[in-house]
């Protein structure tokens, strides 16, 4: 029995230890610290969580706003480290089993080139070094192993891709495609030059016109939707507006509404006082201009520029600044950058608007956002009203301001309320189960709408497709004798051994490529001047114009510096997409050799950790 009793006490034990093992497995805290296992190598839980936070701090840095996990997760940010991640292991398991490292030279070397870590003198500074790794949250030995590892990553992926070279014959070929030249003439034709009767077509005519066509007359998928809409503007005159709120709105766009006077500004800086004082002699005496000067400091006018600046942005040279005149230079005086001279290009007069001038203006707006705040409140009771069963018919009778509408929405229907993304959203989501719910517009309006029926594409009646078909006949009638006139033209030209008739005005274009565009000529004119052969002639025409053109001369790529470059470009294009498909195979073969497993509960830990 007292056997028996230890035993079950040891079994005791083990089911703690596991259970422990476990919490540790979904803890950042715990005690399973492996991420992943790559091979022999491993991605642990802190490198997934200071990747993923590095990476969230980037977007947010980039778009200005607070991204929470769950977005990036649906961004698929989470799977993106993670891969990289895994990859990166895969090399380091890749590079054991070859067996290649970098020595403590190489990595000192690496180390003290980093400018982080380097001091005012340009060496390498041990205090930035250490201060550098603590902002990061890294110690010196975890930075110093990863950079071994990433070193030696680098020397084994220059060692994959080193001396990758596509064919030349590849970047000559898109070279020649691309800088291919052509010389042709054309004889261009318009409407002007159509003689048509005005003979208004029968109703016969127009209906086998339409049947014939009919393609063009059909009508889209449409959905008809009814609709409610409670919108800020039809709430104006049911809110107040104190004062106080309008004096304190007023106050608060102070800098919109009055503007000081502002000059447009160049400032050139110099090393010393002497040095500014002897260029503004040189400027007051003739003996140079302020653009040499800006010239010889190695700088353009760009550079120097400030833009349109107010007398209190300038500091302590604000008010000698503001006291010269247009064109002259003003200086030197101080800015931040030490001492400089000041050229005033032109006056920005101030713009000052009284409160009672901007009354209008203020009240439209805090009144319009008291009727946004008022249809928020009403949203619960509108839709807690929807849900009780209320139709959108009986809403607009009952609800002050909701008004009630249809409309035959299709995807390019932009008009009125479909002009909003949110509606047009909606719109294209509903189905004829959907029951109607309360959204808000872009401006802050209420909506809810209802899917009444789909319309399959279907002919447009020809009674209301009547004008459109009339027009469109007389186009056709148009296009069909321009094309006839431009047989004929190509007829006679061909006649007279490629001549055109003298009394048409020939237009030449000589050494154009293919992304040349030609004013009022067919879209597909130069495409179709590339398949032509020297001599040849052809009818181009759609509905941007009808030409006859002739093909003069075919032309090689020019051999300017642009062409030069663009082909040196193209080379070194072709051999890094090469080189980025040859890495991108060896290390599917890498990572597929090392057969990574992720530990799921230990990337959930980390995702708890940010909440």
């Amino acid at each position: 029995m007292k056997n028996l009793s230890k035993t079950f006490v040891w079994i005791l034990m083990g089911l703690l230890f596991v259970g422990l093992a476990g919490f540790g497995a979904i803890n950042v805290s715990g005690t399973t610290r492996t991420l992943a296992t790559v091979g022999e190598a491993k991605v642990s839980v802190d490198d997934y969580a200071r990747a993923l936070q590095q990476e969230q701090r980037a977007i947010q840095a980039q778009s200005g706003q607070s991204i929470p996990l769950s977005q990036l997760i649906s961004m698929g940010v989470d799977r993106g480290v993670l891969s990289g991640l895994v990859a990166s292991a895969a090399l380091d398991n890749e590079l054991q089993t070859l067996g290649l490292s970098v020595g403590d030279e190489v990595l000192l070397q690496e180390i003290t080139q980093i400018g982080a870590f380097q001091g005012s003198d340009g060496s390498f500074s041990r205090d930035n070094y250490s201060f550098a790794l603590d902002n990061a949250g890294l110690s010196e030995t975890e930075f110093e192993e990863d950079m071994r590892a990433e070193t030696a990553r680098t020397l084994l992926q220059g060692a994959i891709v080193g001396g990758t070279r596509m064919p030349a014959v590849l970047g000559e070929t898109l070279t020649d495609y691309i800088g291919a030249r052509r010389s042709f003439s054309y004889v261009q034709l318009t409407e002007a030059d159509v003689v048509l009767t005005t003979v208004e077509p029968t109703e016969a005519e127009l209906k086998a016109f339409y049947e014939s066509n009919i393609e063009d007359f059909t009508l889209p998928r449409t959905k008809v939707i009814t609709y409610v809409a409670l919108r800020p503007d039809a709430l104006v005159d049911e809110v107040e507006v104190d004062e106080t709120a309008l004096r304190a709105l007023y106050e608060e766009r102070d800098a919109e509404f009055n503007v000081p006077e502002r000059r447009l500004v160049e400032r050139l800086v110099f090393a010393d006082q002497d040095a500014a004082e002897t260029a503004k002699a040189q400027l007051d005496i003739g003996g140079t201009t302020f653009e040499s000067l800006v010239e010889d400091r190695g700088l353009s006018l760009s550079d120097i520029d400030m833009g349109d600046v107010a007398q209190s942005d300038l500091g302590d040279a604000g008010e000698g600044v503001f006291a010269v005149e247009i064109g002259d230079v003003a200086g030197p005086l101080p800015s931040d950058l030490g001492p400089a001279l000041y050229r005033v290009n032109g006056m920005l007069e101030a713009k000052y608007t009284s409160f009672e001038d901007a009354l209008p203006v203020l009240r439209e707006e805090l009144a319009l956002d008291r009727a946004r705040r008022v249809i928020e409140t009403r949203s619960e009771g509108i839709d807690d009203a929807l849900a009780g069963g209320a139709t959108l018919e009986e809403l607009a009778e009952e609800e002050t301001g909701l008004v009630l509408g249809q409309i035959d929405w299709t995807a390019d229907t932009t008009d009125d309320i479909a002009a909003y993304d949110t509606f047009r959203n909606a719109a294209e989501a509903v189905t004829l189960e959907d029951f109607p719910e309360v959204g808000f517009l872009e401006d802050g309006s209420l909506f809810a709408l209802r899917l009444n029926e789909v319309l399959a594409p279907r002919p447009q009646p020809f009674d209301a497709a009547r004008p459109a078909v009339a027009a469109a006949f007389k186009q056709d009638r148009i296009a069909q004798a321009l094309r006839t006139q431009a047989e004929e033209i190509m007829a006679a030209t061909e006649a007279a051994d490629g001549q055109f008739p003298e009394e048409r005005e020939v237009i030449e274009q000589t050494g154009l490529t293919r992304t040349a565009y030609l004013d009022q000529t067919p879209v597909d004119l130069m495409n179709q001047v590339f398949e032509m052969e020297a001599g040849e002639l052809r009818v181009v025409s759609d509905a941007e114009g009808t030409v006859v053109v002739r093909l003069d001369d075919t032309l090689p790529p020019d051999d300017s510096e642009d062409m030069q470059f663009l082909s040196q470009a193209l080379s070194e294009q072709l051999d890094q997409s090469l080189s980025n498909e040859i890495f991108q195979i060896y290390m599917q073969a890498v990572q597929t050799r090392a057969q990574p497993q992720v530990n799921q509960q230990a990337v959930n830990s980390v995702h708890a950790s940010f909440q």
